[in-house]
């Protein structure tokens, strides 16, 4: 069996303060490679606090969190931001597109910062990322020239754009109509995790959703619940 892509080890996130808080109390989770895990819970109970303590959005106050097997709590910043970039996209509710940018420009920031392709490479690649998820004719469209389903794909790009090992999304069909949401789900469970191979951690509320997920964690008051 390959080793988690993911793996968190007893991780706590406590906000500090004359009252302390704690968001994120000894959680245990692997990601495995491949993986469709939903993360589920109410409101306040602590999925998205997780799954930014899983992206290296936020550090734990205690535990580890390890990255295709690199514990990550000693790194400097900055490695963690090239780790960060390197291995991991994200998809959020709303789709943080910068909107004086075209959606291929949007899909080539990651690569930009990354450094790793030319531009001309940069640009064959968003192209084709887009056109994989059919925005080929989008491309060169601002995201107030495009409809909320279309911007949230063109941010499912912009999350492939490094090639990750593992996609984390934040409530991404939350701000959805239907069908753009069926379409959504489609792209994550069988395009990224089936076709791609790659592991994909959702947060939602979308029952629909967490029931297509190969597995479910459920979060209360910051804890893995035993079902």
């Amino acid at each position: 069996m390959k080793p988690p892509v993911i793996e968190t080890k007893n991780v706590t996130r406590t906000l500090p303060g004359e009252v302390p808080v704690t968001l994120i109390a000894g959680v245990d989770l692997a990601v495995q490679p491949g993986e469709f895990l939903a993360i589920t819970g109410p409101s306040g109970s602590g999925k998205s606090s997780l799954l930014y303590l899983l992206g290296l959005l936020d550090m734990p106050t205690s535990g580890q969190v390890l990255i295709a097997g690199r514990e990550t709590s000693r790194m400097s910043e900055a490695a963690r931001a090239r780790l960060r970039l390197e291995t991991l996209g994200f998809v959020f509710q709303f789709h943080f597109l910068l909107p004086e940018f075209t959606a291929a420009q949007n899909v080539a920031l990651p690569m930009r910062a990354l450094g790793r392709l030319s531009d001309k490479d940069i640009e064959a690649r968003a192209q084709m990322l887009l056109a994989s998820l059919g925005l080929a004719d989008h491309a060169h469209k601002r995201p107030d020239q495009m409809s909320g389903g279309q911007r949230q794909r063109v941010a499912i790009a912009r999350a492939l754009a490094n090639d990750p090992l593992v996609v984390l999304a934040d409530e991404p069909t939350g701000n959805l109509d239907t069908a753009s949401t069926a379409q959504v789900l489609g792209i994550l469970r069988d395009m990224i995790a089936g076709e791609a191979g790659k592991s994909v951690v959702v947060v939602t509320h979308d029952v629909g959703l967490a029931a297509q997920a190969d597995r479910r964690v459920h979060i209360v008051d910051g804890r893995i619940a035993v079902p």
